[in-house]
């Protein structure tokens, strides 16, 4: 028979104690928020995006579509089992992240850079990165240059509130060349300015770049130059302050990738609904206890996926039309970076 002494017996009470208090503490923390309040309340998200084609622009009928857009998609499935309770905003790269301070945006998805300065000095937090691009230049063909470097001395366009106007001086001051900087504020004069000859080049993201080439009165006398200047991780942007949509964006967008991974697809999921896997089980929600332990829709993946597909199908549908390949936005089992945390 074991004994206990009584200082051992009121140790042990007060760790219990502790730890019941903790728990309540957690299941508070994780199930509030002003985000996720504010967002219930009102019963629908908002959505700061851009206008590039393929990652968000309007159709004929005023319709948001896009790369960008259908993870907005899956954001209001998570949230309100609906993919239609999201109200998209185009802001530009100048308003956007004061938007966000502001509290005019749930969350931006309008291809923002993770950084360090945007997460210490301005207190956003990021999801995972979506899409992983770099900063290029669009050139014009008579200018007769191949590489970045053949632009010594070169007129370049750039946008201003984006991370491209620091990566460009960068460029030219490791290299030791020379460029004269303009800087435009309004999106529709970016092009214009490479088309009338005002600047000799633009620099944006690539994924910008291959959008707007599509856009320019004759595409094929401009061509984007092979390096890429920078690192532009893009990603979910949420004001600091909620833990429970930071973690509503997370996980939503991992679901796309988890999706992928295991071969799980729109037109294939409800054969999926019987597979054996325990892992699949919990993760669609034919086992409900994953989505009972998070305090979320047992089969919010699986909505995601019925509806707007697995990260591969929002891919192809929105990007691989423009001539966009996979590369780095491939799954890791595929030589990319895409990786998702287990589900369990």
């Amino acid at each position: 028979m074991t004994t206990t002494t009584r200082p051992a017996a009121r140790w042990k009470a007060a760790l219990a104690t502790t730890l019941v208090v903790a728990a309540g503490l957690f299941t508070t923390a994780t199930q509030a928020g002003p985000t996720l309040d504010k967002i219930k309340q009102r019963g629908s998200i908002k959505v700061g995006v851009g206008t590039t084609p393929g990652f968000f622009a309007p159709d004929s009928n005023g319709r948001w579509q896009g790369f960008f857009v259908d993870y907005g998609r899956a954001l209001s499935i998570t949230v309100f089992g609906d993919p239609d309770k999201v109200e998209f905003t185009n802001s530009s790269p100048q308003q956007r992240l004061p938007a966000l301070q502001a509290g005019e945006f749930d969350v931006l998805l309008s291809g923002v850079t993770v950084t360090i300065t945007r997460a210490f000095q301005l207190g956003f937090h990021f999801g995972p990165t979506v899409f992983y691009d770099g900063q290029g230049i669009l050139v014009r063909k008579d200018l007769g240059v191949t590489k970045a470097a053949d632009l010594d001395g070169a007129t370049i366009g750039v946008q201003s509130g984006t991370t491209g106007e620091l990566n460009i001086a960068d460029f030219f001051r490791k290299t030791g060349k020379k460029f004269t900087p303009v800087t435009i504020e309004d999106t529709g004069e970016f092009t214009n300015a490479l088309e009338t000859s005002r600047v000799d080049a633009i620099t944006q993201d690539s994924s910008d770049l291959v959008g707007k080439r599509t856009q320019l009165k004759k595409p094929d006398d401009y061509i984007i130059l092979p390096e890429r200047l920078s690192k532009e991780p893009l990603a979910p942007a949420i004001a600091g302050g909620d833990d429970r949509w930071l973690e509503i964006v997370n996980w939503t967008v991992n679901a796309t990738i988890q999706a992928e991974e295991w071969g799980i697809t729109s037109k294939n999921v409800d054969e999926f609904l019987k597979s054996p896997d325990p892992a699949i089980q919990r993760f669609l929600g034919v086992d409900p206890s994953l989505g009972q332990a998070i305090g979320l829709d047992p089969k919010f993946a699986y909505n995601i996926i019925k509806t707007v597909g697995n990260y591969g199908e929002i891919y192809d549908r929105n990007l691989k039309p423009l001539g966009w390949e996979r590369g780095y936005n491939n799954l890791w089992t595929n030589g990319g970076l895409l990786y998702s945390p287990p589900f369990r």
